[in-house]
């Protein structure tokens, strides 16, 4: 009789009907009250006709007959959320963790409550971890539903709205979200990148973006051709941005495919005909298949939208060395070398001068110019006194006497170098 009452209860809870179904755990109680399984049927019962303290106190019953119970815990958890008891909704869902580390709810109602409290890092984290189970768990809906909380397309201007009508705390936005990704590859963290992104893209096979954001990943690790085949998904599922077109044709590029890869800068110019990092790349295109007067007008107009890129200024340099038209190149690297110091950026300021050094034989002025820039870099690194620049210029006179004004400038430069990184 006991077992008929309690399964009349889980049917009648079935349909919906919770005040029949409560009535019928009543009775299964009454027979048997230490039966666990009807306490904590009975609170679910309680929870969706929405009378939440009595759920509460049905769980508590339920967890002094068995103090293992994960769902137990995991519903209690869930009631006292509803309750606005966070901390208490907290400890509940950790144990119920603690009892089983591959509960996929437990990491998901965690990152709720964490949300809840303002910790967004930790609850991405927690949603992460959920819809990984879940996927294990092969279960694509459960998993898909985590990975939308952790991309909530959810501007801040226009937060989420609990029907309480408390405000959520902004979670990432899907373009927040593989932002964050690609700053984590530009730091070096390549690996760490590729590997959430391949997640993502197990959990949403079909994520476009995903396939967009790792291409550009893998571009910075230098696998270009999965680069290339991340791109064509992308395009393949109709995601089409400007970033896409421009990537591949870099990875095209480096590849040797040049006329793809101005095809591919064509096309994400007529997206984007003001973004001069693409006529760039389109010049260097042009450079590689020696149509120099093609990118010598495609850096120039990179340089008419900004007049300070140095990396255009630069490469313009090259094309004009390449059609011998030295003074030209001259003054594009020196203004190149310019902003490369100012910017403070000596790789590329090395590089500048190296360029130099190389048509020096072709221009008796090349010389002037690389002692300017080396003025100018030496009169930035003693805070702009040239008197103090001068007196440690010629304190290498008097010990290395006979050297070239070159030679003077480089080695005070190069031990005042020595003595910032000792």
């Amino acid at each position: 009789m006991n077992d008929e009452f309690y399964n009349r209860g889980l049917e009648k809870a079935r349909r919906k009907d919770y005040a029949g179904a409560i009535e019928e755990f009543n009775h299964a109680l009454q027979l048997t009250p230490y039966f666990t399984e009807a306490y904590l049927q009975r609170g679910l019962a309680h929870y969706d006709s929405g009378a939440i303290l009595k759920a509460v106190s049905d769980y508590t019953e339920a967890l002094k007959l068995n103090p293992e119970s994960v769902e137990a815990y995991y519903c209690r958890g869930l009631a006292r959320m509803a309750l606005k008891n966070l901390p208490g909704a907290l400890d509940d869902v950790e144990r119920a963790i603690r009892l089983n580390l591959n509960y996929a709810p437990a990491y998901n109602l965690r990152g709720i409550v964490r949300r809840k409290q303002g910790s967004i890092q930790d609850a991405i984290a927690n949603f992460k971890k959920a819809a990984q189970l879940y996927l294990e768990q092969q279960d694509k809906e459960n998993c898909r539903l985590c990975l939308e909380k952790i991309k909530q397309l959810q501007s801040p201007e226009k937060p989420a709205v609990e029907q309480s009508g408390s405000t959520n705390a902004p979670i990432l936005s899907t373009k927040e979200y593989f932002t964050q990704l690609l700053e984590k590859a530009e730091k070096g963290d390549t690996q760490e990148a590729l590997a959430d992104l391949n997640w993502v893209l197990k959990a949403d096979p079909q994520d476009a973006q995903a396939y967009c954001c790792r291409g550009v990943v893998r571009c910075k690790m230098g696998n270009y051709r999965e680069a290339i085949a991340d791109f064509n998904q992308a395009l393949g599922l109709n995601f089409q941005d400007a970033i896409v077109y421009r990537n591949r044709g870099k990875a095209r590029s480096v590849l040797g495919d040049h006329q793809g890869a101005i095809a591919d800068f064509n096309q994400a110019l007529q997206m984007q005909p003001e973004d001069p990092l693409i006529y760039i790349a389109r010049g260097n295109a042009y450079r590689a298949i020696s149509n120099y007067l093609g990118a010598i007008k495609d850096y120039t107009q990179a340089l008419r939208i900004n007049p300070d890129d140095a990396q255009a200024y630069y490469n313009r340099g090259i094309a004009y060395t390449c059609i011998e038209e030295i003074q030209n190149a001259l003054e594009d690297y020196q203004r190149a070398a310019s902003i490369f110091c100012e910017q403070e950026d000596w790789r590329n300021y090395q590089q500048v001068l190296s360029s130099l050094e190389k048509i020096q034989k072709f221009s008796p002025q090349s010389k002037k110019q690389k002692d300017s820039l080396l003025r100018q870099r030496l009169l930035r690194m003693v805070g702009g006194y040239w008197e103090i620049a001068e007196r440690l210029i010629q304190q290498k006179q008097n010990y290395y006497p006979g050297m070239s004004e070159e030679w003077y400038l480089q080695k005070v430069i190069d031990d005042l170098e020595r003595d910032r990184n000792s």
